[in-house]
């Protein structure tokens, strides 16, 4: 469920220039591209994976975010719901660097163009609380997306019509002119580089082929997963135009921040006031947990700022195998108000103490805490 570290999916050092950067990328960009390796799903998630660690790591902001936080930097700020400009169709990302260096012959870029391509990619950002993230829970999404219409089955043309191609073009999607030595090949501005043109559009589509809708859905969302992790719903992004198959939906997840309970991976902390007896003298005492309160062990003189734990008492592991533990931070319980026989029984004991129980600090000085002050402050 982890994702790779940006650098180490392009292969380059953390200290890589712009084009070292550019360069990486564009090899692994030729390599793994989905016109290269037809129904290769493995190939097209390295492209993916390629296409998005360069979209961070070519962005100044985004790459300094990226350095300090890691992915939890550039994974959004948390708002919960639908994020259509996330996600870009990634094959976007690739079209420039075709259209620059006449990629299109390769890879078939003219042939997507005129024909079906892929739908773009979407984000939806979910908020769960910490419970969820125990039990692990099933969430329901509204995503609104681009469909096929209905009337004209995807084409946009009306009914007893359908595409014309391209008189500009003649189909191809692209014109191509000559830049010195290089030939250079851009999208038709007459089909916008869909090889064809309509010349009796649909009245419930205008002609898009695609029209919007808002589709429910149901996803599982694992016990143990954490804030920037993502749920990856295959086939429930975007539809490509012209009966392209759809892109993918990814679920962003952000954990809320609970009231009591601190998390560090899968394992939980919280604060619990212990009465000064207890400390002193040992004791139980009882603990909440996420799943109802459990009773913990004091051990006879432990220190205010100690760290007690119960094993097994944090969150599971979203792999399934195992969890983690949870961790109190004892903090010393000290009333506000005592009644007089309270302070009478305190003031005894402070009398009863010896005055000079203190562990001696590094340079081996046993005397009390105040008595060092005075001395360096003369």
């Amino acid at each position: 469920m982890s994702k790779r570290d940006y650098y180490e999916v392009l292969g380059v050092s953390r200290d890589v220039g712009e084009q070292e950067l550019k360069s990486a990328y564009r090899k692994l960009a030729l390599k793994y591209h989905p016109d290269r390796n037809p129904n290769d799903r493995t190939a097209e998630e390295r492209f993916k994976e390629a296409a998005e660690a360069y979209a961070v790591l070519a962005d100044a902001d985004k790459r300094a975010r990226y350095d300090k936080f890691g992915h939890a930097g550039v994974g959004g700020g948390g708002t919960p719901g639908f994020d259509p400009s996330t996600f870009a169709d990634f094959n976007d990302i690739f079209g420039n660097l075709g259209d620059i260096f006449g990629f299109g012959d390769i890879f078939g870029a003219g042939r997507r163009r005129r024909g079906s391509r892929r739908g773009a990619d979407l984000r939806y950002d979910l908020p769960i609380s910490l419970e969820d993230t125990e039990s692990g829970t099933e969430a329901t999404l509204q995503v609104p997306r681009e469909e096929p219409c209905d009337r004209c089955a995807g084409s946009g043309a009306a009914a007893g019509s359908r595409p014309e191609t391209c008189p500009q073009c003649q189909g191809r999607g692209q014109v191509r002119y000559q830049q010195g030595f290089l030939t250079v090949a851009r999208p038709c501005g007459a089909c916008r580089g869909a090889g064809t043109f309509i010349r009796n559009p649909c009245d419930a589509c205008h002609g898009n082929g695609r029209v919007s809708r808002e589709r429910k859905l149901k996803v599982k969302v694992p016990a143990g997963i954490d804030t920037g992790q993502q749920l990856r719903l295959q086939g429930e992004g975007e539809h490509g135009p012209h009966g392209g198959e759809p892109g993918d939906l990814y679920v962003v997840i952000h954990v809320q921040e609970h009231p009591l309970f601190r998390r560090e991976g899968s394992d939980l902390l919280c604060s619990i006031p212990v009465s000064y007896p207890t400390l002193v003298l040992g004791g139980t005492i009882t603990v909440p947990t996420l799943n109802g309160d459990e009773t913990l062990h004091v051990p006879k003189g432990t220190q205010g700022d100690a760290r007690l734990r119960l094993r097994g008492k944090g969150l599971p592991h979203v792999s399934g195998r195992g969890r983690g533990d949870l961790y109190i931070d004892v903090k010393v319980a000290v009333p506000t108000s005592v009644s007089g026989e309270q302070k009478a029984l305190i003031e005894d004991l402070d009398r009863m103490m010896p005055q000079r129980s203190f562990e001696p600090d590094e340079h081996g000085d046993s005397r009390p805490f105040f008595s060092r002050v005075k001395d360096i402050f003369g």
